[in-house]
């Protein structure tokens, strides 16, 4: 299914169509404030699974956490306060920021060092959904096995037919790689320079 919303005033029924198939277990493809993702409830073990399964790699690889806001984020990592400083300074936007993950966490989704990505997207589209569905959505990039960086839904929607649930639209993407800081040490440390401004880290 390929569902329309309004990227800057996401419509209410729309959001809750997009957000019962999340709670379904289903796996959608939706934008992000850097390219469009797939993912599906953070907290579903079997649709993790089978996420892991239509995007063909290891499962070991870490995927991330959209949040609708710091707040949110904070049930499922630890946030110190330096951490919580920059986050605050720059989220909503296009960075993924690793931090130590809490039990509630599946293992599933955990890195060697019990980390995970944490996202706050300036997309409102990926803000509404996770509000709407009240704990995080996952996010991975679609594979270029699909297709080279996929960011028209239409496409995306003919391409991925049958193997995911919905395609949300929210127009096309110029995609970006988010910025990755790394804020489970005593400073920040910058693993991957994308969208993303990191001159304010001096």
């Amino acid at each position: 299914m390929l569902l329309r919303i309004n990227p800057f005033q996401p419509q209410p029924r729309h959001v809750q169509t997009a957000k019962q198939i999340l709670r379904d277990g289903g796996v959608i493809a939706y934008p992000t404030d850097s390219m469009y993702a797939i993912g599906c409830s953070a907290l579903d073990k079997k649709a993790i699974n089978r996420l892991y399964k239509i995007k063909d790699e290891d499962k070991h690889k870490p995927l991330s956490f959209i949040c609708d806001s710091i707040r949110m984020a904070s049930q499922y990592v630890v946030i110190s306060n330096f951490a919580y400083r920059i986050m605050k300074r720059v989220t909503p936007g296009p960075y993924t920021f690793i931090l130590e993950a809490n039990n509630i966490v599946p293992k599933i989704m955990l890195t060697k060092r019990h980390t995970v990505g944490i996202r706050i997207p300036h997309n409102n589209i990926c803000l509404a959904l996770a509000e709407a569905l009240e704990f995080p959505i996952i996010s991975t990039s679609i594979n270029p096995h699909y297709g080279e960086k996929l960011q028209d839904p239409v496409d995306i929607h003919d391409r991925l037919k049958g193997m995911i649930d919905l395609v949300v639209d929210g127009g096309e993407i110029f995609p970006q790689a988010s910025t990755v800081i790394d804020l489970t040490g005593t400073a920040p440390e910058v693993v991957r320079e994308g969208a993303g401004d990191v001159s304010f880290l001096g």
